[in-house]
């Protein structure tokens, strides 16, 4: 299919826009990492890395799911889903660079392990993760393929059988490793930064928590398809609606996940336990924080997404979808923040940081346009018009 004129201008106005953002953010990440403070920039990179690569996991998963469940209303949002695993090779090199800062981000380099050495060792860190890395993004890239031959597919209605099959053995089989291996990049790049802190809910909190962040990140680029292309979109508001209703869902999952594992601290009472959340909810500067992110990323959507209009308004969906992805970001430097920063007066955050987070926005806009103008069969526009 040969895209028409408008779409192709527009993909080279967000090609142009997005290596703007990213050579932004790498210049950045360069200034603070020459500066007093280069343990602050590998901070931005670690949140960034997280963030971001949870968004695509994510997203992809929406489309997986989708499938499983053979929800035939999602087919022009699981197509955009799948537009994500264009970030899927980016996050695997933004990993291997994150070995470049090991000195700055694992604080238990150089602490008494007390035994735990044998599991938290460079070496054995990074390629247990990469490996875990190297399966999710493989599965979720054969399972793409498989989708891409389907919707290609002009052979038998036996070949298009087999071929949904094969989707549907490697979507259960990423929905396996999703879980697995976010469990694993949880313990390892996130609670391991207080190596003498546990909770064995924070696997289960972090794919949730990525998932609510794919859902974010795939209502605004629908939305912003929706709000560009109009009349010639495949994107109705019901879809909004719908996928608006499982952003609100999921909104309560991801408090909920947060409620329980407090809850069960709190009255556990175990020093190694409270102190952990003490530090992130009631001592400055992060208290304030703490706060923050409750209002922004559960209350603020919680009482908006009550109402069904504002489900259906692609503008106001880009809105509190954006506001929901600023909360998480900041919760991700709630949870690393006090242990690779001790005893600071105020917030470590700093212009440098939002510079460093449009880069990596950049990034993921680069990879999302290059692999919608490559495939354009996941573009939600009416037969034609693409």
């Amino acid at each position: 299919m040969a895209q028409t004129k408008q779409t192709t201008t527009s993909f080279r106005t967000a090609a142009i826009i997005s290596g703007i953002l990213v050579l932004v953010g790498f210049g950045a990440f360069l200034l603070q990492l020459s500066g007093d403070h280069p343990e602050r920039a590998w901070q931005a990179y670690l949140i960034n890395f997280l963030l971001w690569s949870a968004i695509a996991q994510g997203a992809v998963l929406f489309s997986v799911v989708m499938h499983l469940a053979k929800a035939r209303w999602s087919q022009p949002l699981q197509n955009l889903a799948e537009s994500f695993i264009g970030f899927f090779p980016l996050s695997l090199v933004l990993f291997l660079l994150l070995f470049l800062g090991k000195e700055y981000l694992f604080p238990w380099l150089h602490q008494d392990l007390h035994g735990k050495e044998v599991w938290l060792n460079i070496p054995f860190l990074f390629s247990r993760d990469l490996l875990g890395l190297v399966l999710l993004y493989g599965l979720g890239l054969a399972y793409f393929f498989y989708g891409l031959r389907c919707k290609r597919s002009t052979g038998s209605s036996s070949d298009l059988d087999v071929c949904r099959s094969r989707m549907s053995v490697l979507a259960v089989l990423y929905v396996l490793a999703y879980a697995l291996v976010l469990t694993l990049i949880g313990f390892d790049l996130i609670m391991s930064m207080e190596p003498h802190w546990y909770s064995t809910l924070f696997g289960p909190y972090t794919f949730v928590k990525a998932f609510y962040l794919g859902l974010g990140a795939l209502i605004i680029l629908a939305a912003i398809f929706r709000l560009v292309q109009g009349s010639r979109s495949e994107l109705s508001a019901a879809h909004f609606h719908d996928v608006g209703k499982l952003f609100f869902a999921f909104c309560l999952v991801w408090a909920d996940f947060f409620y329980v594992q407090l809850l069960v601290i709190w009255y556990g009472n175990i020093p190694e336990e409270a102190s952990y959340v003490i530090q992130r909810t009631m001592i400055h500067p992060w208290k304030s924080l703490a706060w923050t992110i409750c209002l922004v990323s559960f209350v603020m959507p919680f009482f908006v997404l009550l109402s069904k209009k504002v489900k259906t308004k692609p503008l106001y969906m880009i809105v509190i979808c954006g506001v929901v992805l600023v909360g998480l970001w900041l919760e991700h430097l709630l949870l690393l923040g006090p242990a690779l920063n001790h005893q600071v007066a105020t917030l470590p955050l700093g212009f440098t940081d939002g510079l460093i987070a449009l880069g990596f926005l950049g990034l993921m806009a680069l990879a999302v346009t290059f692999f919608l103008k490559r495939f354009p069969e996941l573009i939600p526009v009416t037969e034609g018009d693409v």
